[in-house]
């Protein structure tokens, strides 16, 4: 067996206190894949006295994480800390100008720089290993750029982010709305005290910059990612979309068009029979779809301490036994600069719900306006009779271009009758 790998773990949250604990723990097995044994030398994390859970015996300290980068004792630094700049950024690059190859679970620090620091690994002749920054324990990153590579991937989507997919599945079996349950998910553990990134679809878009790059051969491309979240979404739309056979999900979907690279994440509904629809609560699913393959589906615990450092251990054992390949499936300069196609000249079915005065005429001018836009609605639904006072009425649509369906929602939210911003959610054809 030969020399060990010897580790430095920069960050020691849940993911990397389980991240030292296994490595300790399964160490026999991870040295027999490995070929070689795997040390953890030196840790770094804000507090030193805080019990982890772990042994901290034969393991040195270090108050600041960049000294992990200038050890000479240290292959393989994993970065834990977080964050797409500041310190986690200068230790990545510190790490590997220093000769180390680097582990990451930072999805918002590749989504923002993947690019470069791909090209800085290279010119180092390092390896930066990053599956456990999209969809924790789900083995995506190794799937697509390994496991598929003879494909030609024409989309991959799925739900990336479990806290939004807590909540959605919460309010449909409960009928809560939104607010509510959001305060129930920062209760159990599932959503943080401050669950922007999280509910506004900021993770899962820098999850989805990631598989996209990797994917299609482009670089990193963050800034195209069109992003919505789930803040909008009423238990009403919810009770709604099962009356018309469908599930809301919030999905991350890139995939290749005629016209470019469409990379988007928004709320969707999708049929109640589709594989992602049956994806729920905290769990995520990935699919790809390959010339060769077909469509693969890859379910999992996207996030948490045993998941996650799962991940982030499966990483330096490939790097302990020699196996390596390019960041994002391709040497950094054959990276192409994308395409990105037009937002307003994307196709599909449209879900859409009014709060309207009930009144005569009303129905007719919203379909009037659905017309000039050549939109042909496939279904609708007015629940119950308030004369004069305010009702939802939901219809869904035909395929429609973007353009045309917001100039009709804009036009609707003009009438007089209508008493709030149409809530407008897209009809995804999985």
């Amino acid at each position: 067996m030969g020399e060990a790998l010897r580790v430095a773990v920069a960050g020691l949250g849940t993911v990397g206190a389980e991240t030292v604990r296994l490595l300790a723990k399964r160490r026999e097995v991870i040295a027999s894949h490995a070929g070689r044994p795997v040390e953890v030398v030196a840790v770094s994390a804000r507090s030193k006295g805080k019990d982890r859970g772990f042994d901290m015996s034969g393991i040195d300290w270090a108050d600041d994480p960049l000294a992990l980068a200038a050890r000479d004792d240290v292959d393989v630094v994993c970065e834990l800390i977080g964050g797409s700049d500041g310190v986690a950024k200068t230790l990545v690059e510190t790490a590997m100008a220093s000769g180390k190859s680097v582990v990451t679970a930072n999805k918002a620090l590749l989504a923002h720089h993947g690019s470069e620091l791909a090209r800085k690994a290279e010119a180092g002749g390092v390896t930066l290993a990053y599956e456990a920054a999209v969809a924790g324990g789900i083995p995506i990153i190794r799937a697509l750029r390994e496991g598929l590579v003879v494909n030609e991937v024409s989309r991959v989507y799925g739900i990336l982010n479990g806290t939004c997919n807590y909540i959605l599945t919460a309010m449909r079996e409960s009928g809560r709305a939104f607010d509510d349950v959001l305060s129930e998910a920062q209760a159990l553990g599932y959503a943080e005290a401050d669950p922007t990134f999280d509910v506004d679809g900021i993770d899962a878009a820098h999850k989805l910059a990631l598989l996209s790059a990797l994917a299609f051969g482009h670089v990193v491309d963050f800034g195209a990612v069109h992003t919505e979240g789930i803040r909008s979404i009423s238990a009403l739309d919810i009770a709604y979309a099962e009356e018309f056979g469908y599930r809301i999900k919030l999905l991350g979907i890139a995939e290749r068009t005629e016209e470019g690279i469409r990379q988007r994440v928004h709320p969707c509904m999708v049929a109640k029979q589709a594989p992602i629809a049956q994806v729920e609560g905290v769990f995520n699913a990935v699919m790809a779809e390959g010339d060769a393959v077909g469509t693969t589906l890859h379910y999992g615990r996207g996030a948490g301490a045993g998941p996650t450092a799962s991940a982030v251990i499966g990483d330096i054992v490939d790097i302990a036994s020699g196996r390596g390949a390019p960041v994002f499936g391709v040497p950094a300069d054959q990276l192409s600069e994308s395409t990105e196609a037009p937002w307003e000249s994307m196709r599909g079915g449209y879900y859409v719900r009014l709060m309207v005065i009930d009144r005569p005429g009303v129905l007719a001018d919203v379909t009037a306006i659905m017309r000039d836009q050549n939109i042909s609605l496939e279904s609708m639904v007015q629940r119950g009779r308030d004369p004069y006072e305010k009702v939802p009425v939901a219809l869904t649509t035909h395929e429609v271009d973007e353009a045309s369906m917001r100039k009709a929602l804009a036009d609707i939210a003009k009438l007089d009758a209508v008493q709030e911003p149409p809530a407008m959610i897209r009809v995804v054809d999985l």
